[in-house]
């Protein structure tokens, strides 16, 4: 079996290990009262019931009182925030940062999504409380009238996504002159989310001489070329995680599902059944791909929750509590959702998108095998995405095997043979125990007209129609692993085709290979650039048409139209069902006999 361990004894110290190491922290704890606090945050700490400083705060907080700049990285929900935000306020205790208070900040905050900045708006506004401090948290996603209102009125500290605040300086509302102290939180985030010039810009807008702050979960080299860019003399400080014990090493077992790119979200759901983790963690880049992802996994009757910005905390709480107490499954969230997230009982890691960082990757997977228990990381991997991957297998050092995606046929083996042992421990507590409930009597009485076999068959297909979906029989095309070809396409000396396997650019039907035999292809007027999935197209065609989900072949989505195989015999009937046109995704799409098809039929 294939497990980091072989290469990498301490895969969750692993991010640490690339980079330089941590500097000496004293072994006695010390105090907040040790660090040099102002007693108004020492008597705010312990209202909020904080004791003693987690390692990061321990390490950080003397350094940026003493003003240096400074370059942060530790594991998720270890302080980080109050890290950077006590030396901050450190500066109102001490009568610094009071310039033209009340009009203009003096600390800005950047983060890489609404609901981070939300936490650590929330966060600064109860660290700040016994100094009267004043928070502004601005974000996107929000109407920006009572954000102007607010920094109208004056304020302290900003905590800001960078989209938002560039749309607010540049409407003149944020005036950052005056900033003497600024932090970039999950700065690795901001980088993936693509706001390395927003970042620029904003920082650009700052004094020269202000406190730089940079703090970051994972610590690739374009984090480390921000820092030298911004930063002066930074105290670098690495917090690595707790050792794992002698003997309970990690054990992961990786494997990459080399996939089209518009059957992901089918792939991970066929993937999941087959594996049917206790929990999982399934990483999706954005909220828009965390619904999706979500509401398909639910289709399949696998217990899915979404975790993303557009929560509050309490719906947070509660949907992490229910995958730790087992009453879901499966918790769908973006990288900066998840993070402060240990859940001990996660069996599954599972990447919906190849991380852009390697750094990022080795974080994620880093959630399983704990305790000397196995873990398994899946990963869904397009051919736009295999050079991530092959980042990945150089951070690593070992390949991470591939496995063909299952099929249909792989289906309904594995859900025939759980039905297989459902029955037979229902047929043994039977056995042992008295049922009057009136199932036997119905038997015996289908028996006079029915032989059993035939009963018991037809009594397991009605048990299991709940279970199929549409996605179920639609064939999944097979990607290469190695090239990003689906096998049985061109040579490398033939024509060049579109990423989904389609004809030659600039041909409308699919070109070269004929439809299966017995069936015909259709065109549909909408694809991949409207948000069009097979699941879409199945979902129409059977609800228009007569058609169910196991009519359906094998269906194509291109980048503005979409190809499906549907049985010869029944083109004319789902064709006048539709009459040429119907809707999907709230658009009417026109649906017809594909051309080239056709020819290929003559």
């Amino acid at each position: 079996m294939n497990t980091l361990l072989e290469q990498h004894p301490d895969l969750h110290a692993l991010e640490n290990e690339i980079d330089t190491p941590e500097p000496r922290v004293d072994d006695a704890t010390p105090s907040f009262a040790d660090l040099g606090l102002a007693p108004q945050l020492l008597a705010a700490l312990a209202e909020l019931g904080y004791e003693t400083p987690s390692p990061i705060q321990a390490a950080a907080i003397g350094p940026l009182i003493a003003g240096r700049d400074l370059l942060g990285q530790a594991a998720t929900g270890t302080g980080k925030t109050a890290a950077f935000s006590l030396p901050m306020l450190q500066r109102l205790a001490d009568g610094r940062g009071t310039r033209e208070r009340g009009s203009r900040p003096f600390g800005l905050v950047l983060a890489p999504t609404r609901e981070l900045a939300m936490q650590v708006g929330e966060a600064v506004t109860r660290y700040g409380a016994t100094l009267g401090a004043t928070v502004a948290c601005v974000y996107g996603g929000a109407p920006i009238g009572p954000q102007l209102g607010q920094l109208r009125r004056g304020v302290d500290v900003v905590v800001a996504t960078p989209g938002r605040a560039i749309d607010l300086i540049n409407r003149g509302a944020l005036a950052l002159d005056a900033i003497e102290v600024a932090v970039l939180d999950e700065a690795d985030e901001m980088l993936d989310m693509g706001f390395v010039e927003d970042i620029e810009t904003i920082l650009g807008a700052t004094p020269a001489d202000r406190q730089t702050v940079l703090f970051s979960a994972t610590m690739p080299g374009r984090i480390q070329s921000l820092a030298r860019t911004h930063l002066t003399d930074p105290a670098d400080i690495r917090i690595k995680r707790e050792a794992t014990p002698e003997g309970e090493a990690p054990k992961v077992r990786q494997t990459a599902y080399h996939v089209p790119r518009s059957h992901v979200t089918v792939a991970l759901g066929r993937v999941l059944e087959m594996e049917q983790p206790t929990a999982a963690i399934v990483f999706c880049r954005t909220r828009a791909d965390v619904d999706a992802v979500t509401e398909t996994l639910t289709a399949r009757s696998l217990r899915a929750e979404a975790l993303h910005g557009g929560m509050d905390q309490e719906h947070r709480t509660r949907v992490v509590e229910r995958l730790r107490s087992g009453r879901t499954e499966l918790l769908v969230a973006t990288d900066v959702a998840a993070r402060g997230l240990d859940i001990d009982t996660l069996t599954h890691v599972v990447n919906h998108d190849v991380p852009s960082s390697p750094e990022s990757y080795v974080h994620r997977i880093g959630r399983v095998g704990r305790a000397g228990r196995e873990g398994v990381a899946i990963t869904l991997v397009t051919p736009g995405s295999v050079r991530h991957l092959r980042n990945i297998e150089r951070l690593v050092g070992a390949p991470v095997p591939s496995a063909p995606v299952p099929t249909p046929d792989d289906l309904r083996s594995v859900r025939l043979a759980r039905t297989a042992l459902a029955l037979r421990d229902q047929a043994g507590q039977d056995a042992d125990t008295a049922v009057e409930d009136g199932v036997d009597e119905l038997v015996l009485e289908l028996a006079r007209d029915h032989d059993l076999a035939s009963v018991a068959a037809a009594a397991i297909r009605l048990a299991r129609s709940d279970n199929s979906v549409p996605d179920d029989e639609i064939e999944i095309p097979q990607v290469r692993p190695r090239g990003g070809r689906e096998r049985g396409g061109p040579s490398d000396r033939g024509p060049r085709r579109d990423r989904d396997g389609g004809g030659p650019r600039g041909a409308r039907g699919q070109g070269s290979r004929p439809p299966k035999a017995g069936t015909t292809r259709l065109f549909v007027s909408a694809g991949r650039s409207s948000g069009i999935r097979p699941q879409d197209i199945v979902g129409a065609l059977a609800n228009e048409s007569r058609l169910s989900g196991r009519d359906i072949g094998a269906i194509q989505i291109h980048e503005r139209h979409a190809l499906v195989e549907v049985p010869e015999h029944a083109a004319e009937d789902v064709l006048r069902s539709l009459r040429g046109a119907t809707t999907l995704k709230g658009r009417k799409a026109n649906v017809r006999r594909d051309r080239d098809a056709a020819a290929d039929s003559r």
